[in-house]
C-alpha cells in the first residue's frame, strides 16, 4: 500500500491537474511549459513529502513550486528579463498568500483553447487535456484516433498556442459563440469519459465536474440552445447512474434497469432543460441526442414504442453530424423496428473503418446484432473482440455472459 505522501500526491494528481494547469497557463501563456512545471513539482512532492510530511493545503504547495519551475525556465530563456518574470511571480505569490484555495481558471483556459488561430479539430482535444487532465490515450480512445497521432497533435496544437501570444483569458461575449461548439464538445467527452470509469466516484468525479462546468456554460450565454441541450443529455444520463450496476456490481444494461431506481428529480430537470433548448432556437446535435434519451425514458417509465421515433431522430443527427458511432447507435435502434439483419446491413458501410478496429462498442453492438440474426459463431468472434477490449471487468463479464448464452440457445 502506498504511503500518506505518494496517496496524497496521487489523489492531487486525480482531482486537481486541470486546475493548476489551468492557473499557470493563464500566467504564462504556454501549456506545455506549465505542464513540465507541474510534472516537476509533482516529482519534488514526491521526494519532500515522505521526509516532510504531506501540507495542509497539497494544491497551494504544488502551485508555489510549479511556479518557481515556471520562473526558472523564463529565466533560462531569457536572461535580459528573467529577473522581472521572477519578481511577478513571486509578488502575485504573495501578494495571494500561499494557502489560499487554487482560482479557477478552467473555464477562460477551455475558451483560450477554443481561439481562432488554434486548428479546429484540436480545440476540444486540447481542452481535454489542458483543463481536465485527460490522457492522449483516453482523448484519442473518444475521438477514434491512433494515441500517437493524437499526441502529436496536441503537442503542434500547445506550440501554436505558445508561439502565436494567444491571451488566456475569457474572450468578449461576442467573441463566445464561435469557440461554444469545441468547449461543449470537450465537456461531453470529459463526462462520457467519467461514465464509462467505474472508478470515477467521490467528491471530485469528472462526471460531476462536467455537469458543472455545462451550468457554468448555460449560465454564460443562457441564449445558446445548444449548451442547455448538452446539459440536458448529461442530466438524462446521470439520472441513471444509481440503476447501472447490481447490489453486487454486475453490470446491467439500460432495458433490464429498475427504474424505481431512476433519479427523478434528475429527469424532470433534464426535460426542463430540453424543452428550454428546444424553444430556443435551431436544432443541434446535443438536442437530439437529449431527445432520444427522453425517448428512451419515455418507453420504459410509459410504455410507449418510441423505437420508430429514435430512429428518426437519429436519421436527424446524421445529417448533423456523420459519424460511426452515430451510425453504430442508430442501428441498434433499427434492429428494434426492422430487426437485426436489417440494422447489420445498415451498418456494411463502416465495416471497413479501420478506426473500428479498436472501439469496443462497435463489436459489442454488432455481436449483439449478430446474436439476434442467429449467426452465431460471427456473434462469437464479434463478442470474443468486445471483451478483448473492455476495460470495466463489470462490462466485460456482462459480455462473457452473452458469449455463453450463444451455446444455450
Amino acid at each position: 500500500m502506498a504511503d500518506p505522501a505518494h496517496r496524497a500526491a496521487e489523489r492531487a494528481a486525480r482531482e486537481s491537474y486541470g486546475r493548476l494547469v489551468a492557473y499557470l497557463a493563464a500566467r504564462s501563456r504556454d501549456v506545455a511549459g506549465a505542464e513540465d512545471a507541474l510534472a516537476e513539482a509533482f516529482a519534488s512532492a514526491l521526494q519532500t513529502w515522505p521526509q516532510s510530511g504531506v501540507p495542509d493545503n497539497p494544491d497551494a504547495w504544488l502551485l508555489t513550486v510549479a511556479r518557481r519551475r515556471q520562473a526558472d525556465a523564463a529565466r533560462r530563456r531569457s536572461t535580459r528579463n528573467a529577473g522581472e518574470a521572477h519578481l511577478t511571480m513571486i509578488a502575485d505569490e504573495l501578494a495571494e498568500g500561499g494557502g489560499d484555495p487554487v482560482p479557477d481558471r478552467r473555464l477562460a483556459l477551455m475558451f483560450a483553447c477554443a481561439h481562432p488561430e488554434v486548428e479546429a479539430p484540436m480545440r476540444a482535444p486540447l481542452i481535454l487535456q489542458a483543463v481536465l487532465g485527460l490522457t492522449a490515450a483516453d482523448i484519442a480512445a473518444a475521438f477514434l484516433v491512433p494515441p500517437a497521432t493524437m499526441g502529436q497533435r496536441l503537442v503542434r496544437a500547445k506550440t501554436r498556442i505558445r508561439d502565436a501570444g494567444i491571451p488566456f483569458a475569457m474572450p468578449e461575449p461576442e467573441e463566445l459563440p464561435e469557440r461554444l461548439d469545441a468547449v461543449l464538445a470537450a465537456i461531453y467527452a470529459a463526462y462520457t469519459r467519467g461514465w464509462a470509469d467505474p472508478s470515477d466516484s467521490g467528491p471530485e468525479r469528472l462526471a460531476d465536474e462536467a455537469i458543472w462546468l455545462a451550468q457554468v456554460v448555460v449560465g454564460l450565454l443562457p441564449d445558446s440552445p445548444e449548451a442547455k441541450g448538452l446539459l440536458a443529455l448529461m442530466l438524462y444520463a446521470e439520472a441513471r447512474s444509481r440503476a447501472r450496476r447490481d447490489a453486487a456490481g454486475a453490470y446491467v444494461p439500460f432495458e433490464q434497469q429498475d427504474a424505481a431506481l431512476w433519479d427523478r428529480e434528475a429527469i424532470a430537470a433534464a426535460e426542463a432543460m430540453l424543452h428550454a433548448a428546444n424553444r430556443g432556437g435551431p436544432t443541434g446535435r446535443y438536442q437530439i441526442e437529449a431527445a432520444i434519451q427522453s425517448a428512451h425514458l419515455a418507453r420504459r417509465l410509459g410504455g410507449a414504442d418510441t423505437w420508430p421515433a429514435v430512429v428518426q431522430l437519429y436519421d436527424v443527427l446524421m445529417r448533423l453530424t456523420p459519424s460511426p458511432v452515430v451510425l453504430l447507435n442508430r442501428a441498434a435502434a433499427v434492429a428494434e423496428v426492422e430487426g437485426p439483419e436489417v440494422a447489420l446491413a445498415s451498418l456494411e458501410s463502416i465495416a471497413g473503418d479501420k478506426r473500428l478496429d479498436t472501439y469496443q462498442p462497435w463489436w459489442a453492438v454488432r455481436g449483439h446484432l449478430l446474436a439476434k440474426a442467429g449467426r452465431k459463431a460471427e456473434a462469437h468472434e464479434a463478442l470474443s473482440l468486445a471483451i478483448g477490449l473492455a476495460d470495466d471487468q463489470a462490462v466485460r463479464q456482462y459480455l462473457m455472459q452473452q458469449r455463453a448464452a450463444l451455446a444455450d440457445g
